[in-house]
């Protein structure tokens, strides 16, 4: 059974992954995972017993996940019942050693999730769990159980941000990512960093320069055990590593050069050697500044140099790379560039929102499936009354059906506390860009909400008003009072306000606006770029 490639899905990576309809067994041959965990808590709240009452506003990023709560007590129940033995056994004694508080929930979650992740990762498939050592340990025990000690290979140390001052303690500077494979036979290219001419070791075996400055070191040109053709050389008889017609053709290239006692030698570049294969520290690789071209904002965002040595390394081009807890999509845009196929999860419509606008920035005319979103109407309203977070949910969903860069409500002050999206668009033939600003609503609307557009968008601005519920009269007479646009590249007039529904979005209408922005860097997520000031590539 084959598996469906180049897709995102929405949902929960649990109930998607545990449909072998999306995800036969054997089907993936590389995943990575960063699962969220909120380290920057402190440590001792994360294991307060649930009737501890600063718990759930000191972790909320993680509580949002993985709370102690009756889902956990459910999964963990489904895990002594239906997991293998070994499985069971290493969750119960994480239980009572534990106990029940937050931290216990994760590894109940994330062991529910690794047994499936285990079971469709093909025998020759690698997994890459990153974390932080908060509960790397407590993921190894989880683990060992479930993938066996000897499949473990490293634990990978990366050095995620410079040296600083910790309280009381070594500054944590680093994260970690555990390595593991399905089997002893498992896909691996080895991996090499460039020698530092400035070391050691290039020093002491690269003493040679040739008048270019390339460095060398001489090598020997004996058969190793005297396995290899007999001939005599330059007054020399023995068994050479190379035919003698090679060794001509290798002197005649300047390779073979001769030592004081006559014999010879071959030149062994260092700029032709692989490199030094890399180690189980990784000290070479930033973090995402807030200069980065790649940055968007994504608080976990991890640089893409870091996803593509993990997928250079453990697949070969045309695997199948899964990343379910995929965020912004890092794994899932670095699979694409190294010509693997990929699947990306989240459960945020945020995360698909991002991953979308990233896809189709970064790479014009990716084709591309999202699975699991609202196809109807009926389903939009569904996905709004959610609970907890549905209305943000809807939202981030409804920007992206306009093709709007997100906003985290989360940083919505000032202003601009009523931008849910931007898109970027010409304004004339001399390079100016203006923004379109989009607001969603999902409950009743009224005509005060297009009045507050009319004000967030300004007079230099456009505005979209999406909703879920058809507009009033008024509403659709306030977004005519504010007039028309005249776009001088196109030499067109455009409506300043528009309102589109959710079902004439679905039905496939656009709002009508001038030429986008192409290939720009795309606003950062809680920013808003200066009016007039969006950037054009």
């Amino acid at each position: 059974m084959t598996i469906n490639t180049n897709v995102l899905y929405f949902g929960d990576n649990l109930e998607l992954l545990r449909n072998r309809d999306y995800f036969p067994d054997g089907s993936v041959d590389l995943i990575y995972l960063d699962p969220p965990f909120n380290s920057r808590a402190d440590y001792n709240v994360l294991f307060r017993e649930p009737t501890g009452e600063q718990s759930a506003a000191q972790i909320k990023a993680f509580s949002d996940t993985w709370h102690w709560d009756e889902v956990a007590i459910a999964t963990y129940a489904d895990i002594q019942g239906t997991a293998p033995e070994n499985v069971r056994e290493a969750v119960k004694a994480l239980h009572q050693f534990i106990r029940e508080n937050d931290v216990m929930a994760y590894l109940v979650m994330m062991t529910a999730r690794l047994v499936e992740l285990h079971r469709v990762l093909k025998g020759t498939g690698s997994l890459y769990l990153h974390c932080d050592p908060t509960a790397s340990h407590y993921l190894k025990v989880v683990l060992d159980a479930i993938f066996g000690p000897r499949n473990f290979r490293n634990e990978i140390v990366w050095k995620r941000t410079s040296a600083h001052s910790d309280a009381k303690r070594y500054a944590r500077v680093q994260d970690t990512i555990l390595f593991y494979t399905k089997s002893d036979n498992f896909v691996w290219n080895r991996q090499f960093l460039p020698h530092d001419t400035e070391s050691e070791y290039v020093r002491t075996h690269y003493a040679h320069s040739d008048q270019d400055g390339r460095l060398y070191r001489l090598d020997n040109v004996l058969a190793p055990g005297g396995r290899g053709p007999v001939y005599e050389w330059k007054g020399f008889t023995r068994a050479w590593r190379f035919t003698q017609e090679n060794m001509a053709t290798l002197e005649g290239q300047g390779r073979i050069v001769y030592t004081k006692s006559g014999m010879p030698a071959y030149k062994r570049y260092l700029d032709e050697m692989p490199g030094v294969p890399l180690q189980a520290v990784w000290t070479d690789i930033p973090p995402i500044n807030s200069q980065a071209r790649e940055r968007l904002g994504y608080e976990t965002q991890k640089p893409q140099a870091l996803l593509e040595r993990v997928i250079e390394a453990s697949s070969n081009e045309g695997d199948v790379v899964l990343d379910p807890f995929c965020g912004c999509g890092t794994a899932v845009v670095a699979a694409q560039k190294l010509g693997r196929r990929w699947i990306g999860i989240d459960i945020t419509s945020l995360a698909i929102a991002v991953m979308c606008k990233r896809l189709e920035d970064g790479l014009p005319g990716i084709k591309y499936e999202v699975i699991g979103e609202p196809t109807t109407v009926s389903e939009a309203r569904a996905l709004a009354e959610r609970e907890p977070d549905g209305r943000y949910q809807f939202q981030y969903w409804a920007i992206r059906l306009v093709g709007a860069q997100p906003r985290d409500p989360d940083r919505k002050r000032g202003a601009d506390a009523g931008v849910d999206g931007l898109i970027a668009v010409h304004h004339d033939n001399r390079g100016k860009v203006i923004q379109v600003v989009v607001q969603v609503k999902s409950g009743q609307v009224h005509a005060s909400h297009i009045r507050d557009l009319k004000g967030t968008a300004g007079s230099d601005r456009l505005g979209v008003f999406i909703c879920l519920e058809r507009p009033t009269d008024p509403m659709i007479a306030e977004a005519r009072s504010a007039g028309l646009y005249h776009n001088g590249l196109m030499d067109r007039d455009y409506p300043r306000i528009q309102i589109l529904t959710i079902e004439e979005l679905l039905a496939g209408k656009q709002p009508l606006l001038p030429p986008r922005v192409v290939g720009q860097r795309a606003p950062l997520i809680g920013q808003v770029v200066p009016q007039g000031k969006m950037p054009v590539e």
